[in-house]
């Protein structure tokens, strides 16, 4: 199925965990929302990492073989964060596990973002410190992922990232409801299909007895 007939997922309540969800299968077939450049354009439009006026520029001034190539290494990056998390989840992160980090380190060490004073939107006016980007490749594309990786190792409780529950789902999530009771990656998705086949389960049991 392809990645434009449906919209990407968030259901993580972390940011790096959306982007490991950027591959799912949230019907029967899975659908890579990265699969090529303007997949990746397009998911970060959805993620709200990259301004819009960015991306329109990107489109415009970048070729599109050489956003693929970005999309390419955004699902190399993807998969082995992706192995990273299975095995570190539902356990806290001890600093050792900085020894595996590495390939993070070293894509943020070339980041373009830098501070600049601004007008404050806030209904209170005058003056607001923010931090800002410079997209100077197609390759910068990536920075916003990495920083979003970064910080969900850093700032989230690994002992409650987990995975859905759903037999044929393959979403990740942080748990931050109350009690971490969170199984499923939304009732939406799963949940209802879990709900639906323990109905059937019910019924067939009641009939059977």
């Amino acid at each position: 199925m392809e990645y434009r007939s449906l919209p990407a997922i968030f259901v993580a309540d972390a940011t790096g965990l959306d982007f490991l969800n950027s591959i799912a299968t949230p019907v029967d077939e899975p659908i890579d929302w990265i699969a090529d450049g303007e997949g990746l354009l397009s998911w970060l439009d959805q993620a709200r990492l990259v301004p819009g006026d960015v991306l329109a520029r990107t489109r415009l001034q970048i070729a599109p073989a050489e956003l693929d190539e970005v999309a390419a290494k955004a699902r190399g990056l993807r998969e082995w964060f992706r192995h990273f998390v299975q095995t570190r989840k539902g356990q806290p992160l001890a600093a050792e596990a900085l020894n595996e980090l590495d390939a993070l380190n070293s894509v943020l060490q070339r980041d373009e973002k830098h501070g600049l004073i601004v007008a404050d939107t806030s209904p209170a006016g005058g003056l607001a410190f923010t931090m800002q980007r410079r997209y100077s490749t197609a390759e910068s594309l990536l920075m916003p992922i990495v920083e979003a990786l970064a910080r969900l190792v850093c700032e989230e409780d690994f002992t409650y990232v987990k995975a859905c529950k759903g037999p044929k789902c393959t979403l990740l999530f942080a748990d931050h409801t109350h009690g971490h009771a969170r199984q499923w990656c939304s009732m939406a998705i799963c949940g209802n299909r879990a709900k639906a086949a323990a109905h059937r389960a019910r019924l067939k049991a009641g009939k059977n007895g």
